[in-house]
């Protein structure tokens, strides 16, 4: 891809990332991302008027990876807070110390994936490139490994893990 055509094409994804995302800076972002996915990637379309619609394509998976990312943290932050609190009313930090102890309890695969994608924020296509993985698969183990981190918690919560 050469600079010619991303600079042709900058006015356009700019205007697309704002359609999508509502907001200029997350547009920025977007678009900046979109950018990098399309230098590094291994096959592009060369013509631009195939790498138009193509870029377009990474903008929008990027935004729906974002808007995904954003609401799986949402949804743990709060399952966490919910498994916390009935586990201990003890302060924060016997809560975060449980939480802590949990997380060594699981085995090393389910806490290498929360590791990346939970501590790291590591979006599930660089997860999936760290763990050489199709990012479906690190989405659905993520989606296990939390779920084994709650049941932990939930089945020690109430004892010393």
């Amino acid at each position: 891809m050469k600079r010619a055509q991303i600079e042709t094409l900058m006015p356009e994804m700019r205007a697309y990332a704002r359609s999508v995302s509502g907001h200029v800076q997350d547009a920025e972002d977007l678009v900046q991302d979109a950018i990098e996915r399309a230098l590094s990637a291994p096959s592009r379309p060369d013509m631009l008027d195939e790498l138009r619609p193509w870029i377009f394509r990474v903008i929008r998976n990027l935004h729906y990876d974002e808007l995904r990312r954003r609401r799986v943290r949402r949804e743990y932050s709060a399952a966490q807070i919910r498994y916390s609190d009935e586990a201990t009313t003890g302060t924060d930090t016997e809560r975060d110390t449980l939480i802590r102890l949990a997380f060594e309890k699981l085995p090393p695969e389910p806490r290498e994936i929360l590791f990346l994608v939970d501590v790291m924020g590591f979006k599930y296509s660089e997860a999936a490139q760290v763990l050489n993985l199709p990012a479906g698969t690190v989405m659905s183990r993520v989606s296990r490994a939390r779920k084994a981190l709650r049941d932990l918690i939930a089945a020690n919560g109430t004892n010393t893990i």
